[in-house]
């Protein structure tokens, strides 16, 4: 028997609703797949951020000897209200020919023109020329300078060998430019002066100052490298 209009039409209805269910069972994995990628995608972007600012914390640990945004002291790059006294920065911070004599604004110095051979941390009991510890400053180094008597020697050294920061960043000398039982504590562009040994005050100088004041290196150069008495400025 003919097969009637009514019945063509609805098997051509039924056809179509089988494929539209069988295009959208294909396509719904697509979706499933495609939300998966995006998962994997914001994980490895999250991973690959965290590993960026890990890497930039550790490389301000070991130019600096401190760990990154250390509390806020030793990070501003600027004089500290009440430690030490501001000093005029000199108009020039040149390299002179070694043994050549610099006039300085301040007693001891805080900046200015220099010899081109640093000092290594350390204690200097016979003294350092200031031409050669103005360029500890340009790089960032405290330099505690001391006019005292032994007993007074004696105790100052005793602290700068327990100290953590002295290690790093202090180039300790003899000076007799300074008052009788004096201690001069030197940043680049700040003078701190006291009588007697004041351990508490060396103490906050060093942690703000150290590594941050010198002009040369952002984030300091540590005067522990044995052996490097040349530099390029």
């Amino acid at each position: 028997m003919p097969e009637s209009r009514h019945r063509r039409r609805r098997g051509r209805q039924v056809r179509r609703e089988q494929r539209s269910a069988a295009a959208a069972a294909i396509a719904r994995p697509r979706r499933g797949k495609w939300t998966a990628r995006r998962i994997m995608y914001v994980t490895a972007s999250a991973v690959i951020a965290i590993l960026v600012i890990a890497g930039f914390a550790a490389a301000d640990f070991v130019n600096t000897g401190r760990p990154a945004a250390a509390g806020g002291l030793g990070d501003s790059h600027e004089y500290v209200a009440g430690v030490g006294e501001q000093q005029p920065i000199m108009a020039t911070l040149n390299h002179v020919p070694f043994g050549q004599s610099v006039a300085y604004n301040s007693t001891p110095p805080t900046s200015g023109d220099h010899w081109d051979r640093w000092a290594n941390c350390g204690f200097y009991e016979d003294g350092l020329p200031d031409e050669r510890i103005v360029h500890n400053l340009e790089h960032g180094n405290i330099v505690v300078s001391y006019n005292l008597p032994p007993e007074g020697v004696s105790q100052l050294k005793a602290f700068m060998d327990d100290f953590d920061m002295a290690p790093a960043w202090a180039v300790t000398r003899f000076y007799d430019q300074i008052p009788e039982n004096t201690v001069a504590l030197s940043a680049w562009g700040v003078l701190d002066t006291m009588q007697g040994v004041d351990e508490n005050r060396i103490e906050t100088f060093f942690r703000n100052y150290a590594g941050t004041m010198g002009p040369e290196f952002p984030n300091g150069a540590p005067c522990t490298a044995p052996g490097v008495t040349t530099g390029s400025r």
